[in-house]
């Protein structure tokens, strides 16, 4: 035992085929194979499928028209309004404000307000709605957003869908030259019928909307959607329709001159 201890090198003499081993481990081929991934082991390829999805998600995003294309967020010549509503009233059969969005031209947001009205809200109609107590808690009374809305849309286009029932909740008016309700326009309509958003979005916009609550800034975006795609004649039959009432003011003073001067022949 004590021979073996004073001659170490003996007992740990390099094995031939360690040395072996260790020349190959020299050689510019093995070093090479041993940087080399394998073709199972790519080391982009997690980071490759990341980039096909965000390309794919980018695609998703151009090809749904209620997305934005612009971060402009200005108060544009042309809004859309939509409103969502809650129930008032002893049964809560009566509609009251409940929320009110604004969105500029390019679908982006300009104001959206959750509203406190003036009489006690029943029902929340939260299934349509979307609107839940917590969020009428710390609302803006009905006054305020009153007067912030008029002063939004007076003076320029307003779009939206069955807008009679919008303005009935604010208790507002809008000139009627300015008004591009979805709901009546004659392109839109099915037999003369009006037809509802959901169903407009979809035909039109090849977009599903209203699934379950309500979003009113998806909603005032389809509506300004839909305006868009058929603004320029959409304009122009507003146009004639002007000029037409123009020619049949100017023929009506005409024809009481005649009526006037035919007792006098007789």
């Amino acid at each position: 035992m004590a021979g073996q201890l004073k001659n170490p090198k003996k007992q740990f003499q390099l094995n031939p085929n360690w040395a072996q081993l260790r020349e190959q481990l020299k050689s510019n081929d093995f070093q090479k194979q041993l940087s080399k991934p394998s073709e199972t082991e790519k080391p982009n390829s997690i980071l490759g499928k990341r980039k096909s999805r965000s390309s794919d998600d980018a695609g998703d995003a151009r090809s749904n028209p209620l997305i934005p294309t612009s971060s402009d967020s200005s108060v544009t010549d042309v809004i859309a309004m939509d409103c969502e509503m809650v129930g008032v009233s002893s049964v809560g059969n009566r509609s009251a404000l409940g929320r009110v969005t604004l969105v500029n031209q390019w679908g982006n947001v300009i104001y959206d307000e959750y509203v406190r009205p003036v009489e006690r809200v029943v029902d929340f109609r939260t299934k349509i709605s979307g609107i839940r107590p917590q969020h009428l808690k710390k609302a803006k009374d009905f006054r305020v957003v009153q007067k912030e809305v008029a002063e939004l849309i007076k003076g320029r286009i307003l779009v939206g869908h069955a807008l009679r029932n919008d303005f009935k909740a604010l208790l507002l008016g809008h000139q009627k030259q300015d008004i591009r309700d979805t709901s009546g326009y004659q392109h839109f309509l099915r037999e003369g019928r009006s037809r509802s958003l959901r169903n407009l979005a979809t035909e039109v916009l090849g977009v599903e909307i209203q699934n379950g609550e309500h979003c009113p800034i998806e909603d005032a975006r389809a509506a300004m959607m839909l305006y868009l795609k058929h603004r320029k004649e959409w304009e122009k039959s507003i146009k004639d329709f002007a000029r037409l009432k123009e020619k049949q003011k100017k023929r009506k003073p005409k024809k009481k001159n005649r009526s006037m001067r035919r007792p006098a022949s007789e």
